[in-house]
């Protein structure tokens, strides 16, 4: 008899909810909801993994006890910087370049908009401070540091009470003697306040990316180093004994401690494998290609575009809109989010005009109908007015809503605004939330020359199925995948990503005049990195490998595009020319053109190396079996009328059936409304045709007929 397979556990914290999903001894998948503890994020994890022992029949400790991974994915990291709770941090730069921070880079969206307010530094001014040396762009000692005046810096850095310190001193990418023995003097004249070398963390060409980096790092050691060392120690103690990972803004997952060093890597930790596991359903439940992947949250919606098969990759990471805020100086996954999800507040303005958020209720209070003290209308509340929630199945009927609190909340605060009834508001919140998910996708599609009828819509997150068809139908979508696991997408992600990292090196060279030697050593000693983060981390069973790319542009150019290299094939004038021919071909297949008889310089050196961990998850778990009832519901251009309530396991599997009618789980909804068709697929998505027509079917993300 075979022996029992350990569990895995992914976890992935969001404002409103909690979403815990448990890959079993069988591969199959099983998710649990609990409300998110705001004040103590780690006890929103602890109470959901009480939920799922709960649920499966076990104790926490039994559960953890099983388990050989846990993977977290946490809002801790970007909510401290957005809401300012980040360490009291200083700046170190060299001597004459204290503006760094302010100065910034050129460019703002809207350059006619003079009501834009100029952005603070991520770092004030009065925190700022300058060190005596100088090292040019060859490597060169220009001046000395002065290891007096820095040791007189620091104290005043003592004096000023700094919980954290970011140093980024000119070309320390090319020498960095000057920033290690900063370190040293940090540590022994400051002991205990944690810091950031910008050239360990971000060894970049440019100098605002490199030093906002190094600043947003070291703000969010003392909060997250507490955060994860709390999660950590309540896990433990629990009696979980295995291995415990953290999504990363990249799309992958690192040890914890990895992060706890270099915690700016978590700030986009949770949406950033939703795409993962939209691109998996995508290709699995209908052999799609092409998917836009819409995370519908309780305060968030989070909205990315998989082509070909390839995960949406930026290096333009900004927090918050971009030029208006801050650059994390890191490429990252290319999620967009709006302030559109479940718990939306709803209001109108001064003229009677209805907006629905970007404020959220949140988890506490929450919407009205949570009967926890909420006031103002969210979109919960009309999705339950509306009656696509059933109150006394609230997370499997965990949590009973209150109708009566959700019509007041209506009654108060928008009818009189709007001169409508409850059931007209609530609509009327439903269609603006519709269009804001709209142009939502609009901007990672046809502002960017990408048909969405050309994607299919994979919806994901605890709200997703309420309004994805009609978000379907206008953008012209072929079909809409709703995942048996959509609640807890994020989470699914994480289970279907991988263990990576990536190292750089500067080593400016052209291709009319390579210099192999020093490329040579830049390859080997990444080869090097490399091959010690996966012997590190590399569990039994694990595949490893590693990927090199190089940042490279023409003459005069301001900005690289990064091309893959072979790093074993640099060895003649015929591979420099390979990999010069290799960025002609990507400057115009982005572009459109090309210079084909000009040189290209060759500037920054990348490595990533990947663990692949074994997969197991089968996507199918038992399906939820709910008694098929009716329910009175409200749809545009139909009025109210009771449909039919399926559970996702009553769904057929063969011929699709018409709308309208309602799909519940546990966790979520999904509105099928009149005309539209639903199927269920054999990994238990359902699978959605917004017209009913029986064209549901994609191949390379275009429809077949």
């Amino acid at each position: 008899m075979a022996e029992p397979q350990p569990l895995r556990l992914a976890v992935d914290t969001g404002g409103t909810f909690t979403d815990l999903v448990l890959c079993d001894e069988n591969g199959e998948l099983h998710l649990f909801k609990s409300p998110t503890v705001v004040s103590d994020p780690a006890e929103g994890v602890l109470a959901v993994l009480r939920t799922c022992a709960g649920a499966t029949g076990v104790s926490v400790a039994d559960l953890l006890g099983r388990c050989e991974l846990f993977i977290h994915g946490t809002t801790r990291a970007i909510n401290a910087v957005v809401t300012g709770s980040t360490a009291r941090t200083a700046f170190l730069t060299t001597s004459g370049h204290p503006d760094i921070l302010l100065f910034r880079e050129g460019g703002r969206q809207r350059p006619f908009d003079h009501t834009i307010v100029y952005p603070e530094p991520y770092v004030p001014r009065r925190l700022t401070f300058e060190v005596s040396e100088r090292i040019d762009a060859s490597g060169q000692v220009i001046m000395p540091l002065d290891d007096a005046q820095a040791t007189e810096v620091i104290a005043a850095l003592r004096a000023a009470q700094v919980q954290a310190v970011g140093v980024c001193l000119l070309w320390s990418i090319v020498n960095p003697a000057h920033e290690i023995r900063l370190a040293e003097l940090l540590q022994e004249h400051l002991p205990g306040v944690p810091f950031t070398l910008s050239h360990r963390l971000n060894p970049t060409l440019r100098e605002y990316r490199r030093a906002s980096a190094t600043c947003i790092d070291a703000s969010l050691k003392p909060v997250m180093s507490r955060y994860l060392d709390d999660l950590d120690s309540r896990l433990r103690s629990s009696g979980f004994g295995g291995r415990t990972l953290v999504v990363t803004s990249a799309g992958g997952v690192l040890d914890m401690t990895d992060v706890a060093r270099s915690p700016i890597h978590s700030l986009g930790s949770g949406p950033a494998v939703a795409p993962i596991a939209g691109r998996h359903f995508a290709a699995s439940d209908l052999r799609a290609h092409t998917a836009i992947v819409a995370d519908a949250g309780g305060t968030t919606y989070d909205v990315s575009l998989v082509r070909d098969g390839v995960i949406p990759w930026t290096r333009e990471t900004w927090i918050g809109q971009e030029h208006s805020t801050h650059i994390t100086g890191f490429p990252s996954v290319d999620v967009s989010s709006v302030g559109a999800g479940g718990g939306s507040i709803a209001w109108a303005d001064d003229g009677g005009l209805l907006h629905v958020g970007p404020m959220s209720a949140g988890s506490d209070p929450g919407p009205a109908c949570y009967g926890r003290g909420g006031r103002e209308p969210t979109v919960t509340d009309a999705y339950l007015l509306l009656g696509f929630l059933d109150p006394d199945y609230f997370l499997g009927g965990s949590m009973r809503l209150d109708a009566a609190a959700a019509a007041g909340a209506f009654e108060r605060e928008l009818g009189p605004r709007l001169g409508m009834d409850v059931r007209g508001c609530a609509a009327a919140v439903v269609d603006v939330l519709t269009e804001e998910m709209v142009r939502a996708i609009e901007e990672r599609t046809v502002y960017r020359g990408i048909d969405p009828a050309s994607a299919v819509l994979v919806a994901g997150g605890g709200a997703a199925g309420f309004n994805c068809v009609p978000i379907a139908r206008r953008l012209g979508c072929p079909a809409v995948i709703v995942p048996e696991m959509a609640p807890g997408l994020s989470a699914v992600g994480a289970l279907l990503t991988d263990l990576f990292t990536d190292y750089a090196v500067t080593c400016p060279t052209d291709s009319g005049s390579f210099d192999f030697d020093s490329v040579k050593g830049v390859l080997a000693d990444l080869t090097a990195k490399c091959r010690i983060f996966c012997d590190r981390v590399a569990g039994r069973g694990d595949v490893t490998g590693t990927e090199f790319s190089v940042e490279a542009h023409y003459p005069d150019q301001v900005w690289e595009l990064e091309i893959p290299v072979r790093a074993s094939s640099l060895h003649s004038r015929e591979d420099v020319e390979e990999l010069r021919g290799e960025f002609h071909r990507t400057h115009e297949r982005l572009f459109g053109v090309k210079d084909a008889a000009s040189s290209v310089e060759f500037v920054t050196w990348r490595a990533r190396a990947r663990v692949r961990l074994p997969q197991r998850a089968s996507d199918r778990k038992p399906p939820a079996e709910l008694p098929a009832t009716r329910r009175v519901v409200s749809f545009d251009g139909v009025g109210t009328t009771p449909v039919p309530v399926l559970g996702f396991g009553s769904v057929p599997g063969g011929p699709a059936i018409r709308g309208p009618l309602l799909v519940e789980s546990p966790q979520t909804t999904v509105v099928v409304p009149p005309e539209a068709s639903v199927r269920r697929a054999e990994s238990g998505s359902l699978v959605i045709d917004p017209w009913g027509a029986g064209h549901a079917r994609a191949e390379g993300g275009k429809v077949a007929g």
